[in-house]
């Protein structure tokens, strides 16, 4: 483990690095320690890798010393009377069926394979980079079940999936190392949102449960302090992106292979509505209610609070919308439909329809600027 020290390190960045430092020593003794990797993965062929192993780092624990969840357990939104409000979680949707994955028991576990509405999907989440990305499971004629390596590339989680044992880069989705390496899972869209936000919107909507066949403290944080960070991040060697704060939390917006958008929280105010055009897109991009920070407090549930900003795609059949706040309503000039934070139409012509989530994922700057430099920067 190498701390990156900056100049001039000030006394409230050491004292994060060191609790951060303390909750990954506090994951290690639970999860074992590593061996080498054809010791710990067999049938991984190392010959085939897209990037050399002097990249790869150790994060501490061995293969699935985080325990992704493979058979996950869910209970309706108004029997999860453990999750507060305003913490954040994961919202899903597919099939006519929507989910949400509390980022409380994500950061003990980092990925759940799971099938919503008949669709395999992968939920993962990489706490260093606050990364928070949803992959199809179904790929190259069989469906892929995902676990942990143990392993870090600038700063973020490596996937491995069970079935050839490759290697993958959570955040692109890319094969690294093994059978697929340079092969790359399609991306499936997700949002982050308040729970008290999912629970009024999708009444008929399952939380994963805590019932996960773990002991873990579920609702507390490992990682105290980390997005507070103002210098380098941690387990990150490369130079970090002067364009924005490091530990900035960002929208992106990815259209197909286009250049991506990013959208710096920093730059909006809960409640604002930003109508836009990405790749040939339209877009509109909406701040709703502020949620907890999951990498703040000892207990999320005290976390300060951020905004949770979403985007959508702002075409309803063969119509363009365009957007704006009207009090604590959203409305559309075109049809006057007013709408949630959420992309969907609660009243009006349009009551009932949906807006399309896009693609991209809420993450730290520094982590997607690190992998995606020729990403645009949103401002006013």
């Amino acid at each position: 483990m190498i701390w990156i020290l900056s100049r001039k390190f000030p006394a409230r960045v050491f004292r994060v690095a060191v609790l951060v430092t303390a909750g990954w020593l506090v994951i290690q003794s639970v999860t074992g320690r590593q061996r080498e990797p054809e010791e710990e993965f067999p049938k991984t062929d190392f010959s085939n890798a897209i990037v050399a192993m002097s990249e790869i780092r150790s994060g501490g624990p061995p293969r699935d010393g985080i325990p992704a969840l493979d058979d996950p357990s869910f209970i309706p939104a108004d029997r999860a009377d453990w999750l507060g409000p305003d913490e954040p979680v994961i919202v899903v949707s597919a099939g006519g069926e929507t989910r949400a994955y509390p980022l409380q028991i994500m950061i003990w576990h980092e990925i759940v394979n799971d099938t919503v509405g008949g669709k395999p999907l992968a939920i993962t989440f990489c706490p260093l980079c606050n990364a928070t990305l949803v992959f199809e499971r179904e790929f190259d004629g069989k469906v892929l079940d995902f676990g942990t390596t143990g392993r870090l590339r600038m700063s973020d989680l490596i996937m491995y999936d069970r079935q050839t044992e490759t290697w993958w880069q959570q955040f692109t989705g890319k094969g690294l190392i093994g059978e697929y390496a340079g092969r790359t899972l399609t991306e499936y869209p997700a949002s982050i949102v308040r729970f008290g936000d999912f629970a009024a919107q999708h009444p008929e909507g399952k939380v994963l449960s805590r019932r996960t066949g773990y002991n873990r403290p579920y609702g507390e944080n490992p990682y105290r302090g980390y997005d507070r960070i103002d210098s380098s991040p941690f387990l990150f060697d490369d130079a970090v992106d002067p364009r924005l704060p490091p530990m900035e939390r960002v929208l992106a917006v990815r259209i197909g292979d286009a250049e991506p958008k990013l959208y710096p929280f920093g730059e909006f105010d809960e409640g604002e509505v930003v109508n836009d055009e990405v790749a040939g897109v339209p877009v509109v991009v909406l701040a709703g209610g502020a949620a907890r920070s999951a990498l703040d407090r000892r207990r999320i549930s005290d976390s300060r609070k951020v905004p949770s900003l979403n985007a959508f795609d702002r075409r309803v059949g063969d119509r363009v919308l365009t957007f704006d706040r009207d009090g604590d309503s959203i409305v559309d000039r075109e049809t006057g439909s007013r709408w949630n934070a959420l992309g969907r139409a609660v009243a009006g012509p349009l009551a009932g329809e949906r807006l399309e989530p896009v693609t991209g994922g809420v993450h730290f700057a520094f982590a997607w600027l690190a992998f995606r430099p020729d990403s645009t920067i949103f401002r006013h």
